[in-house]
């Protein structure tokens, strides 16, 4: 069953992210079931709240049905975590083992739920610290708990990992502005969008699209500071976990690029990385693993720069 399981976990992981499953290829076996497990789990979460299926098709949902569906997740989640029964659902079966193997504290699990309930509440950004705020609860605390399936305890390296996962969703929320608008989310820094004139939040609004690109590509410069703060985090790692991070940041790095590259014509198209880009991203991602564990493992790391941060 733990066989079926984990390449349940490894499959939610394909389908939900190209880039994130060539990434995870690069795992040791333990950590990348473990690993698959996690994401399984957050998937599934995500997918509950928008209505959608393996991060595809959201269709938005009603705000009380979003809301009984949180609370339930809720429960469910708490259950887990407090080692009630799961082997009637592989998906939380699968979370439970991973967490209570590897001592993850619940307030980690929570604040993503919490992530996802600031998308119910409405919640809504105003500034780039308000962004920031909700990257760390859906993707920044992710990062932590993949860092502690890693073996990672050391508060410097998780919030190294914390900001690698703020720089990845600052990049998704660049990526998906048009799509996230057409369901009726607005992840853009408010304040950024009136100093470039758009007061009504009208962001899909054709007219607009030099605008908002504006802001769009102020925010994944917003993300670069994270990414580079990440590197650092991953001189702590096992070799192969410290090659398979590398590559997911080079790989989203890569996404936020080809958005900046398309410029606002390109907005209505999901960007993406090319097979031959990923794999050269993997290859990539393999040298600057090997000088975090040589060059960097023996010089003092760079200071954390002024960042926010919540962990």
């Amino acid at each position: 069953m733990s066989d079926i399981v984990a390449q349940s976990s490894r499959e939610t992981i394909r389908q939900g992210s190209t880039s994130f499953a060539a990434a995870a290829s690069l795992f040791d076996s333990r950590t990348r079931d473990d690993a698959s497990m996690l994401y399984a789990w957050c998937r599934y979460c995500d997918d509950q709240i928008d209505g959608q299926v393996l991060g595809h098709g959201a269709i938005g949902l009603d705000k009380g049905v979003a809301e009984a569906r949180l609370a339930a997740l809720r429960v469910k989640t708490q259950a887990a975590l407090a080692g009630e029964d799961m082997s009637d659902d592989h998906v939380f079966g699968a979370f439970q083992r991973v967490v209570l193997r590897h001592e993850i504290p619940e307030r980690h699990p929570l604040d993503l739920l919490h992530g996802f309930g600031m998308d119910v509440g409405d919640y809504r950004y105003e500034t780039l610290e308000d962004v920031l705020l909700y990257a760390y609860h859906v993707a920044g605390v992710v990062g932590v708990m993949m860092a502690m399936i890693m073996g990672v305890r050391d508060v410097e390296t998780l919030r190294r990992a914390a900001d690698l996962g703020l720089g990845l969703q600052l990049t998704n929320i660049a990526r998906d502005v048009m799509n996230d608008a057409a369901g009726g989310r607005i992840y853009l820094p408010g304040a950024w969008l009136k100093e470039e004139g758009i007061h009504d939040g009208n962001i899909a609004d054709p007219s607009q699209r030099d605008a908002v690109f504006v802001v769009t590509r102020r925010l994944l410069e917003a993300a670069e500071p994270y990414y580079e703060s990440a590197r650092w985090g991953l001189r702590k790692l096992p070799a192969r976990s410290a090659w398979a991070i590398a590559a997911a940041r080079g790989l989203y790095r890569e996404i936020g690029r080809n958005v900046a590259r398309s410029g606002a014509g390109g907005m209505d198209r999901r960007a993406s990385v090319g097979k031959a880009s990923r794999v050269f991203q993997v290859l990539l991602g393999g040298l600057v693993a090997g000088r975090s564990a040589t060059l960097d493992r023996f010089t003092c790391p760079v200071r954390r720069p002024d960042l926010w941060s919540k962990f």
